[in-house]
């Protein structure tokens, strides 16, 4: 995550969400049965959310980090040859240079009206399906709101590592306190 994100959120406000989040796991359940009833067909999206954080963001990252990562965090195949004088340094970029964003200000708007966007989905996604969807109704808006933060707050991930990795971009808000 170090390698991904700004050092003050890889290392202190995500660990701090995680653990959070798994604080929060009693009280937003909707287990009618009460606890300790863990069966697949009661916690399908509890199930696989565990699984892709488990599998792919805990297991296939380190795996991937492991093997398939040479010199300057670039990546390699087993078999080639990792050699440390020939690295080349990729030109990292944030996302308003692309757009052709260079003051501060419009930097910032820019990043923070991006990243509220996408936490906007939460309330977009509730709109959209609270009056069908019996699993909302039984959550309610609150406990829909944590799980939905969190849940998106775990995808940023792979989505930030997509976008460095596809299209080198550093930071998606650049700010003069904090980058995100």
């Amino acid at each position: 995550m170090l390698v991904y994100f700004d050092p003050w959120i890889a290392g202190v406000v995500l660990p701090s969400l995680i653990i959070v989040g798994l604080m929060m796991i009693p009280y937003v359940d909707i287990n009618p049965r009460g606890n300790g009833y863990y069966s697949y067909e009661q916690r399908k999206f509890a199930h696989w959310t565990f699984q892709f954080g488990f599998v792919v963001l805990w297991l296939v990252l380190i795996f991937w980090g492991t093997f398939f990562r040479g010199p300057g965090w670039y990546f390699f195949w087993p078999w080639q040859f990792w050699d440390p004088h020939k690295v080349v340094a990729l030109t990292n970029v944030n996302l308003h240079e692309w757009f052709g964003i260079r003051h501060q200000p419009a930097m910032t708007i820019f990043g923070l009206g991006l990243v509220g966007a996408y936490y906007a989905l939460v309330g977009v996604f509730w709109k959209w399906k609270a009056k069908t969807s019996y699993v909302l109704q039984q959550l309610g808006a609150v406990r829909y709101g944590i799980v939905a933060f969190l849940f998106l707050t775990m995808m940023a991930l792979p989505i930030k590592m997509f976008l460095r990795l596809a299209f080198n971009i550093k930071y998606i808000c650049v700010t003069p306190w904090f980058n995100i």
